[in-house]
């Protein structure tokens, strides 16, 4: 369906210089394209820390997974992202969708930002890619639109270089082949340009604890379900899962939790 050149990231948290630095390079030195931080406001604020993630690498990308929209006003996060993308040699991508439920809570109570609607919070992120492609210019800032609902899929094919499923972690190759086939077609001319990403949140056996809080389901249950959210097997295996992902689904691109770098990076040599 594709062959487009593959492209894994590695998300992290910052947590201080020497953790945050380390990750970056080690990234770089195993052949990660990029490097992703959240947007979520128990953690550093991901923009500062991928300016300075940028300053200590020469090729590494980065990018926010992924901004929430309601916490900066659009023109705002425009500024914060076009600044980022020229001051790194254009290696910075935004990410950027309408929010997960605990981070809306928490920019309510810690913010005071009143409580929008998802039509509301939706239109702030097309009016952040607006104002990001005004302040480029001739420049193209790469973003990400995480896509769940039937408008932001809209959204995301008519204007995202990128693309993330926002799908269950059980949903099944057949419901995620025809979702991405869905916002290609709804493309038009450059559907066959936009990327998918989808997200690997376990690299072999063993799920880390967070993983069931996060996915609210268990490994058991992932497996049972043939979930796109783990990948299993040898190095060997593990590519061969890949190469068959991006031919049936056409998603070239896939991050990794930065605890699983060097575990996989076997597997993004037989892939490079």
């Amino acid at each position: 369906m594709t062959d487009k050149a593959f492209k894994f990231a590695v998300i992290a948290e910052p947590t201080d210089e020497k953790q945050w630095l380390g990750i970056a390079r080690q990234a770089e030195d195993l052949g990660y394209t990029s490097l992703l931080s959240a947007d979520v406001l128990t953690a550093p604020s991901p923009f500062p820390a991928l300016a300075i993630a940028a300053g200590a690498t020469t090729t590494l990308r980065v990018g926010t997974w992924v901004a929430a929209s309601p916490l900066r006003a659009p023109r705002m996060a425009a500024w914060d992202s076009h600044t980022l993308s020229l001051l790194s040699g254009g290696r910075f991508d935004l990410g950027i969708g309408t929010g997960r439920p605990f981070v809306l809570d928490d920019a309510v109570k810690l913010l005071g930002i009143t409580p929008s609607s998802p039509a509301e919070r939706l239109a702030q992120v097309e009016q952040t890619i607006d104002e990001l492609r005004a302040l480029d210019g001739d420049a193209h800032t790469p973003v990400l639109i995480a896509a769940g609902g039937p408008k932001a899929r809209a959204l995301a094919a008519a204007k995202a270089d990128r693309i993330t499923v926002a799908a269950s972690p059980i949903a099944t190759r057949e419901e995620i082949a025809a979702l991405v086939a869905g916002m290609r077609a709804q493309a038009g001319d450059r559907g066959d340009q936009i990327e998918f990403v989808s997200p690997i949140f376990v690299i072999g056996e063993v799920a880390p604890p967070w993983v069931p809080r996060l996915l609210k389901t268990d490994m058991k249950t992932l497996i049972e379900h043939d979930s796109l959210g783990i990948l299993r097997g040898s190095p060997r295996v593990m590519a061969d899962e890949l190469l068959r992902r991006r031919e049936t689904l056409g998603i070239n691109c896939f991050t990794l939790n930065a605890v699983f770098a060097e575990q996989f990076a076997p597997v993004l040599e037989l892939l490079a």
